[in-house]
């Protein structure tokens, strides 16, 4: 049986809450959505489409905005994002199951409506206009609608064809995708495909899904890999993975990792003290979850995009979660890798291979006891942190003029919470 899945997209998210809460119209208010104290290098996260219309893309950056245009910078206030996006979920559940909605983002949702169409005796069309007038008439927020006969189409539709419509609503089977889309460009455009793979692509003299499409697939395999399956399958607007799939999936591979983008360019030393913040963070989240893992890995990107990023994993002689014990290895890796004169300004952490606490093993040089202690004492930090706060309990570092992690811990993904 054809199923009918819908992709909802809430229409540039963080800048329309911003206009909502101060009583203004997305649509014809200049507004960004930015950290300005993070100097006119920060990212902005939202951009309003009457900005959008005079040409300043999305996840600009603040320097990049034309000095001839008058704006409002709004001060990211992730907790308020948060909350619309509780909000307009439960609107989404009066009318569609939580068994058939797949949250992809927090302003994007999958829906496989197959069964709702018939229950409420609606066409797709019809239907996906009731789900827009209810979010926009309780939140004020206006979203584009994607339709398709498996979730690819439905995302394409969505990002592609629904915002060339009046009603922000688009659909797509696999005949009308070929007939419409197959020589469609830029390639980017489509769900899946970076800049990185269009180029790769290109190579081989590809420009569109009309020519991955009759490119032999031994060619694109031996270019991407397992990835060249996916690739394939889409440039026919095909894509077998159901809404059942995914909510049966469960990841054999447990990670816990952590980045961030620092406020500034950091040195080496000062990027060092920052990733020993970033490790002892972690390992006090994996204490905390009764977790312990056999691998870290490291990446320090610069603040000059044209240079590659460095770090590297290592795979321990020892199964921990105590930060004595794993500082170590990260530490190794960015002494051994990271250049010590270019500037710094991406830094990202990683423990891989995480399985339960029974499986903790330490090396014959290993002094048992005094990590014994150790953990006694970080579990003891995360019952201080959870009952007062992250910032009731620091360390030494954290007071440091370069740390990071107390600013941090007032932030939300990353950003400013938006506290009252």
């Amino acid at each position: 049986m054809e199923r009918t899945y819908m992709c909802i997209d809430l229409k540039t998210f963080f800048a329309s809450v911003e206009c909502v809460e101060r009583g203004l119209d997305p649509f014809t208010t200049n507004l960004v959505v930015a950290d300005p104290s993070r100097g006119k290098g920060a990212i902005c996260l939202a951009v309003s489409p009457s900005l959008k219309a005079m040409g300043v893309k999305n996840r600009c950056r603040i320097f990049e905005i034309p000095s001839s245009l008058d704006y409002i910078v709004a001060l990211p206030r992730m907790k308020k994002y948060i909350e619309y996006a509780a909000n307009i979920y439960a609107i989404y559940l009066k009318y569609v199951s939580k068994d058939d909605i797949h949250v992809y983002s927090i302003d994007e949702v999958f829906m496989d409506v197959t069964n709702y169409l018939k229950l409420y005796k609606l066409d797709a069309f019809e239907f996906a206009d009731i789900l827009k007038n209810a979010v926009f008439k309780q939140t004020g927020i206006s979203a584009t609608v994607g339709i398709g006969t498996n979730m690819f189409l439905a995302k394409v539709a969505m990002d592609i064809i629904a915002k060339h419509t009046k009603a922000k609503i688009g659909y797509l089977n696999e005949q009308l995708f070929k007939e419409n889309l197959w020589h469609y460009t830029p390639l980017t455009d489509f769900w899946g495909i970076g800049r990185g793979m269009a180029k790769r692509l290109l190579k081989h003299g590809i420009v569109d899904l009309f020519g991955v499409a009759h490119t032999d697939p031994s060619i694109l395999k031996k270019e991407f890999g397992v990835n060249a399956l996916i690739l394939i399958d889409h440039a026919s607007g095909i894509e077998p993975c159901t809404m059942q799939d995914i909510k049966k999936y469960k990841s054999k591979n447990n990670s816990i990792s952590s980045s961030q983008i620092l406020f500034e360019d950091y040195n080496y030393d000062n990027a060092l003290l920052v990733v020993k913040e970033m490790v002892d963070n972690s390992s006090l989240e994996l204490i905390d979850k009764g977790l312990v893992t056999n691998s870290v890995s490291l990446v320090i990107g610069y603040s000059n995009e044209a240079i590659k990023a460095t770090g590297g994993s290592i795979t321990m002689d020892e199964t921990t979660n105590v930060y004595s014990v794993l500082v170590k290895y990260f530490v190794d890796i960015f002494n051994k890798t990271t250049h010590k004169d270019k500037p710094i300004r991406r830094i990202g952490v990683s423990f891989n291979n995480v399985v339960d606490e029974a499986y903790e093993q330490y090396n014959l040089f290993s002094d048992t006891e005094k990590i014994q202690k150790e953990k006694e004492i970080e579990k003891t930090l995360n019952s201080i942190k959870k009952k007062f706060g992250k910032n009731s309990i620091l360390k030494g570092m954290n007071y440091l003029d370069k740390a990071t992690a107390k600013k941090r811990n007032t932030l939300i993904g990353g950003h400013n919470g938006g506290e009252e």
